[in-house]
């Protein structure tokens, strides 16, 4: 997302390169590309002409230090003012309730009802709540049935109600056995259609009036591009809700809805889904996403998904077998494991500062742990927690077990030998620091 919009601004830029000085001439040429960038990604045409002149307000109004370079102070200009568009700081969702009661809204194929699941995880994981989700599309069984299954996958509850076609009634209903049942979190997905009419509207609006939710959020896909914002325009005049959701940017987006939303409907977005796992939702923060879109990476976020993941009495058992170089392949499958629930592998990228740009055109699979995976599941426990057995013959069965070439486990077994040893090195230069420190 948002790749070709960073490559135009970045262009846009080096107009100002080698410049000596901010002039209205060269600052006039830079913001006419810069315009035409954000139409290119799709951004309201109103949005990014008010963008321009307040950027070229701001530009003209700077004196350039002799430290910083024209185009580098533009940089900044542009990337504060794309934070300001997406909201300036991140917005919380409102939990506090008993129970707290989240009403979904959106087009069909916006990605509701998986994003309802989604967010039942995040809650229920990092937020230690006891969600309740509730089937209210009451027109399309398939909905019904993929809340269950969602549910079912997390170890949600799904409250249904066969039969019955009154969703008003069925989230009332929902909210009392939230109650009895200690649910401190109702997450209410509600049925959506093809495009925007006044019987869908009506029937939310009643939703939404007999139960007086905490948060109404609404989903949007981020690749219908301009069309979600005067959807979202659509829903806000009708429900005035709190808050914006961003599915499906990781596709092939340009990227104007994020850019265009919060201006046109004034309400921040909340969150944004990443991927298809049920763990890739994040929350909105524009500042990263303007670091992003500009090509400096993400790495706050980068290491906060670290952290998630992260297991602090397993770093310290870790770092013990390591020291003894007994780091094994039992260890080394339990770290690919944990990369892969960081989420997808060519996004984990992008969030490194260059690296985004580097891997443009590259395709990352998110696949490629899987032949490593099937040669270390092809060797007996023995052979995972004694590398140093492997010898030929075994080598070969294990080649021929796990449907790879000798030459690929032959390759496995030196990059696994060559990141034991480094890091080996890495802990005793630690162990090192930390005694000089204390001399």
């Amino acid at each position: 997302m948002f790749e070709n919009l960073g490559e135009r601004l970045e262009r846009s830029f080096k107009i100002l390169k080698g410049e000596g000085k901010i002039t209205e001439i060269n600052v006039a040429e830079t913001l006419k590309d810069v315009r035409k960038a954000l139409l290119d990604a799709d951004v309201n045409y109103k949005i990014a002409k008010s963008f321009t002149e307040t950027v070229k307000a701001k530009a003209l109004g700077q004196n350039v230090l002799t430290a910083v370079k024209p185009s580098q102070l533009m940089v900044k200009i542009v990337h504060d003012e794309l934070t300001q568009l997406m909201g300036g700081s991140s917005v919380d969702i409102n939990i506090k309730g008993a129970p707290a009661v989240i009403l979904m809204s959106g087009l069909q194929g916006s990605g509701k009802t998986t994003f309802s699941g989604k967010l039942a995880l995040m809650l229920k994981s990092k937020k230690n709540k006891r969600p309740l989700l509730v089937a209210c599309d009451v027109y399309r069984p398939a909905a019904i049935d993929q809340l269950k299954v969602l549910g079912t996958q997390i170890d949600v509850p799904v409250y249904t109600e066969e039969g019955n076609k009154n969703p008003v009634e069925i989230a009332q209903n929902a909210i009392k056995e939230a109650k009895a049942k200690g649910n401190d979190v109702v997450i209410i997905d509600t049925a959506g259609r093809l495009a925007v009419d006044e019987q869908m509207m009506n029937e939310i609006a009643a939703i939404k009036e007999a139960i007086q939710p905490q948060e109404t959020l609404f989903v949007v896909d981020s690749m219908t591009g301009q069309d979600a914002v005067n959807t979202a325009k659509e829903f806000n005049d009708r429900l005035n809700f709190d808050g914006v959701i961003l599915t499906k940017l990781d596709g092939d987006t340009r990227g104007g809805a994020a850019l265009s939303i919060r201006s046109v409907v004034e309400k921040p977005i909340k969150f944004v889904g990443t991927g298809e796992k049920m763990e890739a939702i994040d929350v909105f923060h524009p500042e990263r996403m303007a670091d992003r879109i500009l090509g400096m990476g993400d790495i706050v976020s980068l290491v906060e998904r670290a952290q998630e993941q992260f297991d602090e009495e397993e770093a310290k058992r870790l770092q013990k077998k390591i020291a003894k170089n007994q780091f094994d392949f039992n260890d080394f499958l339990g770290q690919i494991q944990q990369i892969k629930k960081m989420g997808n592998l060519k996004d984990l990228a992008s969030m490194i500062p260059g690296v985004g740009k580097a891997l443009k055109d590259v395709e990352i699979d998110d696949n490629a742990f899987k032949g490593i995976e099937a040669i270390i599941y092809s060797m007996t426990p023995e052979e995972r927690s004694n590398p140093t057995i492997l010898n030929g013959t075994r080598r070969t069965r294990i080649a021929k077990g796990s449907g790879t070439t000798i030459q690929e486990v032959n390759r496995l077994l030196k990059q696994f030998e060559d990141t034991r040893k480094m890091m080996r090195m890495v802990t005793q230069n630690q162990g090192k620091l930390k005694l000089g420190l204390r001399k």
